[in-house]
């Protein structure tokens, strides 16, 4: 006689590691069953991306610290997600089944066979949504079209809709399932960290857990919110959140903040905190509504522009020895800390794709390996709006002057100087665009090339170059056109 299946709920956990407003743990939690908290390490599997090495850093710590908060109990698994839901179903009596959205094109298609297949077994399956304060199909112009430029989408789309929903708090003596599990995993065999050392340097002095980030929030409240509008423009000051990586995770959610931001006076800084919020949203409802954004130009009209690859100039941008200190020191602090600067993103994005003409997607894909907030959507849209191929983009004749750049927003060098330590001594005349100071005081500090390299390109040739290449697609794009009439 078969022994009787134990009936059970099961939250997949994904990409929303904590307990507070989580809705998908709430769900279950009131069916009143014990509930099996569950994720799948799918990477590589049915068409899902794998992630970059920092990405998996963060993920391996993240999982240890949801771990934690549930006494031990989340169940691991690694493979296709149909695969362990097949061995759950053999194991269990499955009432229900929870999860929260991905907008990810493959995430999407892997969910929606996946709730087919549940739903044929008779297992209730509901999807709940935890990281999006407005879902994408619910935002469209009058004319039903989805949005292509920022500040419409957001002023007359997101904050003419309904508002945002409350935080829901932890649900209260969660009844977790402690039963032995057939195929489950331990957390190292998942394999998320790099045989190197790096991992574990660029995670030193971040706390990679669900209190972290409202730890991070409340250093954040109390530092740089009420400067915000202003001082996020300067790479030394704390005047940024620095909680991409947390949200992009999901140990803390854009609802919580939302409705943090409620207890505090609706002021400049308290407003654009939202608008940058509601950015992350723009490109969440750009990747689900254009879903080959990561890989394609979004306007048809720089498809066929020629890109000049350059392994050099790649490599040498990568390990931040371009020559340029900020350029240098915004990739530097990438590869240590796994994290960047936003003013430095830029800067460094229209560096690479402007003064040196590399393909964003190139630069795109370092960012991806190298970040701990590498997010698909967020990530394509931001390369592509500094290129100038993108969606409410930054027009490719726009190129940022990185010397001018760092003489702005780090007028005293304290960031350059953190990140590029063979610059320390340089003064700080000299900092910005070491290229320009005399022979002998170039020789005295290396700038010769003996300790800090001289620049791959010249900066106002290069723009010129990247300006040129520009009308040139244009007129040749234009000429293609008329012979097609």
């Amino acid at each position: 006689m078969s022994k009787t299946k134990q009936k059970i709920a099961i939250c997949w956990f994904r990409r929303d590691l904590r307990l507070a407003d989580n809705p998908a743990l709430c769900a279950a939690h009131e069916a009143k069953l014990p509930v099996l908290p569950l994720y799948i390490d799918d990477q590589g599997f049915d068409d899902q991306p794998k992630a970059g090495g920092a990405s998996n850093v963060w993920l391996h710590h993240a999982l240890s610290a949801l771990d934690g908060s549930m006494d031990g109990r989340l169940a691991l698994f690694k493979g296709s997600a149909q695969s362990v839901f097949e061995t759950l179903a053999d194991q269990f009596d499955i009432a229900a089944v929870h999860w929260n959205r991905m907008y990810e094109p493959a995430a999407i298609a892997r969910d929606k066979a996946l709730k087919s297949w549940l739903t044929e077994r008779d297992i209730e399956v509901r999807s709940h949504n935890a990281s999006l304060l407005f879902e994408p199909w619910t935002i469209e112009k009058k004319d039903g079209g989805p949005y292509k430029v920022f500040t419409p989408f957001y002023k007359k789309g997101c904050l003419n809709a309904d508002p945002p929903r409350k935080p829901i708090a932890a649900p209260a003596d969660l009844n977790l399932c402690s039963v032995q599990l057939e195929n489950a995993v331990k957390l190292d065999d998942l394999k998320l960290l790099p045989d190197r050392d790096w991992g574990a340097k660029i995670a030193k002095g971040w706390d990679i857990s669900e209190a972290g980030a409202r730890a991070m929030w409340d250093t954040f409240v109390d530092e740089g919110l009420f400067n915000y509008k202003q001082g996020r423009d300067f790479p030394a000051e704390p005047y940024v959140s620095r909680l991409s990586p947390y949200l992009h995770f999901g140990q803390i959610s854009p609802h919580q903040l939302w409705a943090a931001l409620d207890h505090y006076d609706q002021d400049r800084n308290v407003e654009h905190y939202r608008s940058e919020l509601g950015w992350r949203e723009f490109s969440a409802y750009l990747l689900y509504h254009f879903p080959s954004l990561p890989q394609k130009n979004f306007q048809p009209q720089f498809e066929g522009f020629r890109w000049t690859p350059n392994e050099t100039f790649l490599k040498r941008w990568q390990r931040g020895q371009t020559g340029v200190p900020i350029v240098d020191a915004g990739m530097r602090e990438l590869w240590r800390t796994g994290y960047m600067h936003n003013r430095v993103r830029m800067i460094v994005a229209s560096y690479l794709t402007k003064n040196l003409r590399q393909d964003w997607r190139d630069g795109m894909a370092w960012f991806e390996d190298c970040l701990f907030d590498a997010d698909l959507a967020s990530n394509g849209a931001s390369w592509q709006w500094v290129a100038g191929t993108g969606a409410d983009a930054a027009p490719y004749f726009r190129v940022f002057n990185p010397a001018l750049q760092g003489q702005k927003f780090d007028a005293e060098g304290d960031y350059i100087r953190a990140h590029v330590p063979e610059l320390r001594d340089v003064p700080t005349r000299y900092l910005f665009a070491p290229w320009e100071a005399p022979d002998d005081e170039r020789k005295k500090y290396g700038l010769d090339g003996s300790k800090y390299p001289e620049p791959m390109v010249n900066l106002k040739e290069s723009r010129k170059a990247a300006l040129a290449a520009y009308e040139k697609h244009k007129d040749e794009r234009a000429a293609q056109m008329e012979s097609e009439i």
